[in-house]
């Protein structure tokens, strides 16, 4: 499935964006952040887009204008994310390589993830998480209507082998439609 919004698709990692994904998951700024480690190499950056990214409802960010991905956006359900999610809730995971930083990117995506979650798949309720000091994902989650909900600490961050405090946010069907 092919998503779109003004300035981006939102379509499926393919193997052949390897080279692309590792110019910038190989950023320490990014990954570690976001609870996963920097990029080794575009061989990593293969593996990991045929052993994550091809997760159902996970999408590369591709700039319309060059037709090339920037980052990933990605719909979790139950069991699968870190939330604490029932049957009709999801969650909305996100990152975008530091040279499109502020541009507005992610909360465009997101806001494209949060209709197809509320409209196609019938979700009452998305969450958003972040860890202690990434202040980049609260302000996205804040740009498009979450609200905090709950700190949890000693969450188990695996692919780092840490512990963190990770931040709660969601935004409800309801809210979304009165926005």
């Amino acid at each position: 499935m092919i998503l779109q919004t003004e300035r981006l698709l939102l379509r499926p990692w393919a193997e052949s964006d390897a080279a692309e994904l590792y110019k910038y998951a190989k950023d320490p700024a990014v990954g570690p952040v976001a609870g996963w480690p920097v990029h080794t190499s575009v061989a990593n950056s293969q593996a990991i887009i045929r052993e994550v990214l091809s997760a159902p409802e996970t999408y590369a960010v591709v700039l319309r204008e060059t037709g090339l991905p920037v980052g990933s956006v990605g719909i979790m359900r139950s069991g699968q994310g870190e939330s604490p999610m029932q049957a009709d809730e999801a969650e909305i995971g996100y990152w975008i390589g530091v040279p499109y930083w502020g541009r507005g990117l992610i909360p465009e995506a997101v806001r494209e993830l949060l209709r197809r979650c509320f409209e196609d798949l019938g979700c009452n309720t998305v969450w958003c998480v972040s860890y202690d000091g990434n202040t980049k994902s609260r302000k996205v989650q804040e740009k498009c209507g979450f609200s905090y909900h709950h700190t949890e600490r000693q969450v188990p961050c695996p692919l780092l082998g840490e512990v963190r405090t990770a931040h709660f946010t969601r935004l409800t069907k309801a809210e979304w439609l009165s926005e």
